[in-house]
């Protein structure tokens, strides 16, 4: 798996690296970043926006973002939901409250799944529903109120308008005038369209050297 990294002004590449295929993109993005950051701040350059596309979507990952003083532009997947429908998310004090003007309350925070993905439990006691006029048409078969959301919600929320923005339609308009043309160039030009090499380490110096032809071909090009 190659990642890449391109700078949307002049279309240069600022960092690329093999991975192995056995992880998701959004799995890469704060060793990418890390990386990048420290190099760029070496070059006296500041890196404020993360632009990328869903694949790299994750609660933990804004949050790490937001950690690091930048400011992600990043699309959410398509099965992120901010809270249950019907429902209304009181922040001060950290519940939900349903149709019925019941509390459902916080109850833990637990990890879900092999990615251990970091979520919030919300539940109320039976007793709560226990008189409720859209009982069964809430709770189905369930005795109980159960509410599971990210961790990460506010993150998510604060991701999601800025994609949702003027600015944010920009962003993804200039990622994918950036970045696809250059995976392009690099697949049917600079011979990344198969990798040849036995290891990761082997792998790795076939995209280095794509992208120093790649970038040496910018820079003899660039007129000041």
């Amino acid at each position: 798996m190659s990642q890449l990294s391109v700078d949307t002004a002049h279309h240069v590449i600022t960092d690329i690296k093999a991975y192995h295929a056995d992880k998701k993109d959004n799995q890469y993005l704060q060793d990418i970043t890390k990386r990048l950051k420290s190099r760029l701040h070496q070059q006296g350059l500041i890196w404020r926006n993360c632009v990328a596309d869903t694949g790299y979507s994750s609660g933990e990952n804004y949050a790490f973002l937001e950690t690091q003083g930048m400011v992600s532009y990043i699309p959410p997947h398509g099965t992120y939901k901010g809270g249950p429908e019907g429902f209304t998310y009181n922040q001060e004090k950290d519940h939900w409250i349903c149709s019925q003007n019941k509390i459902i309350p916080f109850t833990k925070v637990f990890y879900e799944g092999h990615n251990k993905n970091k979520k919030k439990e919300y539940r109320a006691s039976k007793y709560v529903c226990v008189d409720c006029p859209i009982r069964t048409q809430c709770l189905k078969k369930s005795q109980e109120k159960r509410i599971t959301i990210t961790f990460y919600r506010e993150q998510y929320e604060r991701n999601n308008k800025r994609v949702n923005s003027k600015r944010g339609r920009y962003m993804k308009a200039k990622r994918q005038s950036t970045v696809e043309p250059v995976f392009g160039t690099l697949t049917q030009f600079m011979g990344l369209r198969k990798i040849n090499t036995i290891g990761i380490g082997q792998a790795n110096k076939v995209m280095h050297l794509s992208a120093m032809a790649y970038n040496l071909k910018k820079y003899l090009k660039f007129i000041t």
